[in-house]
């Protein structure tokens, strides 16, 4: 292993999750775009990536280090493949295990529950050239986790 490559792998451990948990939080909160489950569940290993990257960079020994940016990969391909399905989901190529989620806060009434807006997974709230956010995630977290394994491969 060169010298260079570990810790470009390290740096995009936790620059791809990164970068793709923000877009997400910049399209909820300034965007307006109400995450759907689907959604939430491209998020989680991202934030798992983030603490096993950020691990990485603090805690001792080079064995270490290397096995939590590989495990900080992993999170990311998992997040993109779930991106995959999402976008199936999106483009009804095939059925969702589930189809809607509410962005309800606050005490739960009948009128709080009528009036909150249900974000469904099987529509996408926003394309860009025909590809949602999901399927976004999924091109950026597969093309991200193929970049951390191959920074982390031995010559």
């Amino acid at each position: 292993m060169t010298a260079e490559r570990f810790p470009l792998a390290r740096l995009l451990a936790l620059v791809v999750p990164g970068a793709l948990l923000g877009g997400a939080l910049v399209s909820q909160y300034v965007g307006g775009l109400y995450p759907c489950e689907l959604c939430w569940f491209q998020r989680y290993p991202h934030v798992v990536a983030l603490v096993l990257a950020v691990l990485a960079f603090v805690l001792p020994g080079r064995g270490t280090q290397r096995l939590l940016v590989a495990l900080a990969g992993v999170a990311v391909l998992v997040s993109g493949l779930i991106g995959v399905f999402h976008a199936g989901v999106e483009y009804h190529w095939w059925q969702g295990f589930t189809e809607c989620t509410s962005t309800m806060t606050g005490p739960v009434t009948i009128e709080s529950i009528m009036k909150a807006p249900i974000v469904r997974c099987d529509v996408a709230q926003w394309t860009l050239g025909g590809i949602s956010l999901a399927g976004f995630n999924a091109v950026f977290s597969i093309g991200g986790a193929i970049a951390i394994f191959w920074a982390l491969r031995r010559k």
